[in-house]
């Protein structure tokens, strides 16, 4: 049976919520990528969230909250990450969080890890929806795990439409990217780049904050090596066309590509499109052909842009 496609008015959000109350998974937009919601309290629908999207369990889920207020129920939040809060959130922004005790989150959500990945959405759709459910809703990407996350309501239904009760239909998301997860050991680390350039939050906490070593084990979502990836092969760099390749562009001097993030070379522009980029070119790939993807620079948001196409690009295990 094919998800329901629900309107963002009140009506629409009201099903989505009671679905959301009853156990059911529900995909929403926000403003990084549509989330795949599941009730985080509830062992049984966050177990429904792994099955729906073939994701390994030891890979832990972000719970999405109406307010900052709601954070210290589930989690402590002092010092720096008390700091970013404030500054960032609603927005693009997750963190990880020592666990409460008593936060009555399913153990699923954490993967067991004395932590929890936490954010406050800065969509009208999720704060909406966030709101009339009155409580955590733990959502991944509303994917496939390892395909190319959502940022339209037809993704969302192109992959798992026969797999979750409804969508709530909010447009295309503005910022197109996941959220950046930063973690604390005590000190800020950067877990993962996303929609939040690592620029501001240094600028906001008045210090460097750590890359995540590659051997660290999986503490937060997005750190699988081959992750965000078509099916078609993926090759990086690309500053002409190779031979027989989709070419996805990027800046001025890219006339022969298949499709162009930016033309003006906006890395905001060029994140909103990615992933949508990515979708249209492995639909027109032949078998066999390759999507070949112009350099990106590495600062701002391309540091997450080129973070995904490097797991995009990654050998399949």
């Amino acid at each position: 049976m094919s998800a329901e496609i629900l309107k963002p008015d009140a009506g629409g959000l009201a099903r989505a919520a009671a679905l959301l109350g009853a156990g059911q998974l529900v995909a929403f937009p926000t403003e990084t990528v549509y989330g795949l919601g599941a009730d985080a309290r509830n062992d049984h629908a966050v177990a429904r969230i792994f099955e729906a999207k073939g994701r390994p369990h030891f890979n832990p889920l972000i719970v999405h909250l109406a307010d900052a207020a709601a954070a210290a129920r589930f989690a402590v939040l002092d010092g720096a990450g008390e700091r970013l809060a404030s500054a960032f959130w609603p927005g693009a922004l997750t963190l990880v969080l020592p666990l409460r005790p008593d936060a009555g989150l399913s153990p699923l959500v954490s993967a067991g890890l004395p932590t929890v990945a936490l954010r406050v959405p800065d969509h009208p759709v999720a704060h909406a929806l966030l709101t009339a459910f009155g409580g955590p809703v733990a959502a991944p990407s509303a994917n496939r795990s390892g395909s190319i996350s959502p940022t339209r309501a037809a993704h969302v239904i192109e992959g798992l439409g026969d797999r979750i009760a409804a969508v709530v239909d909010g447009g295309a998301c503005p910022v197109g990217l996941e959220s950046t997860i930063v973690g604390f050991d005590p000190a800020p680390v950067l877990l993962r780049p996303g929609g939040l350039p690592l620029e501001a939050i240094e600028d906001c906490l008045g210090r460097r904050v750590a890359p995540r070593r590659a051997d660290d084990a999986i503490t937060a979502p997005g750190q699988l090596s081959s992750h965000y990836a078509p099916d078609a092969p993926v090759a990086l760099e690309a500053a002409t066309p190779p031979p027989g390749a989709l070419w996805l562009g990027f800046g001025s001097g890219c006339d022969g590509a298949a499709l162009n993030l930016s033309s003006t070379g906006d890395l905001v522009e060029a994140a909103a499109n990615l992933f949508h980029a990515l979708r249209e070119l492995d639909a027109r790939a032949e078998p066999g052909q390759r999507i070949a993807v112009a350099p990106i620079p590495d600062h701002g948001l391309g540091r997450a842009i080129n973070d995904r196409l490097r797991r995009a690009a990654a050998p399949r295990g």
